[in-house]
């Protein structure tokens, strides 16, 4: 009876240190990891970045499901951000997770990005040809007159800069308008042919 009892108690003095160990450790755990946060500090700091949500198409208007605002490390943070994306119209396609900076939208921007040339809005008489059009396609652009049918070369190597989205008022105005990147030297005759011809594209060799 008597070893009984002392079985017993060296069993119980065994399994209390036994029990101890997993809270010990946990807060071994925490102190460890309490320690560490205090050594790595913050990250580095980050600004609010618009970046596409999806794969939008040149020459549509961004809508609010198109854009998604991320964290982006402020160093280094894409120049030419801007909160005022949605209604915006793509001068190019973008792919999602693009950041989205001012130069990607037609207007003035779109001006800046290609100092060397001048960015003339040509309207195309033939809506279905501008279909056929991508943003990046080099072309040739020729004149053709109404009255006589005889055709001028005016530019060639022209490379195509935005299409905007079909009107959606109705207007007079027949054709379609592309964006395009016109030499200094070409731009008088590109702008005078298109008030008294009309202008035909080929893609460039």
């Amino acid at each position: 009876m008597l070893d009984s009892v002392r079985r017993r108690l060296r069993a119980l003095r065994r399994a209390i240190p036994a029990r101890r160990r997993p809270p010990a450790a946990l807060l071994v755990a925490m102190a460890v990891l309490a320690a560490l946060r205090t050594t790595v500090g913050p990250g580095p700091p980050t600004v609010e970045v618009p970046v596409a949500a999806r794969d939008p198409a040149a020459g549509s208007p961004l809508t609010a499901q198109d854009v998604s605002i991320v964290a982006w490390p402020a160093d280094p943070a894409p120049d030419g951000l801007t909160s005022s994306v949605a209604g915006q119209v793509l001068a190019a396609p973008l792919r999602r997770g693009e950041a989205i900076t001012d130069r990607r939208f037609v207007g003035s921007s779109l001006a800046e990005a290609h100092p060397e040339l001048t960015v003339l809005p040509l309207r195309l008489p033939d809506p279905a040809v501008v279909e056929l059009l991508r943003v990046g396609d080099r072309i040739d652009l020729s004149s053709v007159d109404p009255e006589t049918g005889s055709a001028t070369e005016l530019a060639t190597d022209v490379p195509v800069l935005a299409i905007p989205p079909p009107a959606t008022t109705d207007s007079t105005l027949t054709g379609r308008l592309i964006v395009a990147g016109i030499t200094p030297e070409r731009e008088k005759i590109v702008s005078a042919a298109t008030v008294r011809e009309f202008l035909t594209v080929a893609y460039t060799r």
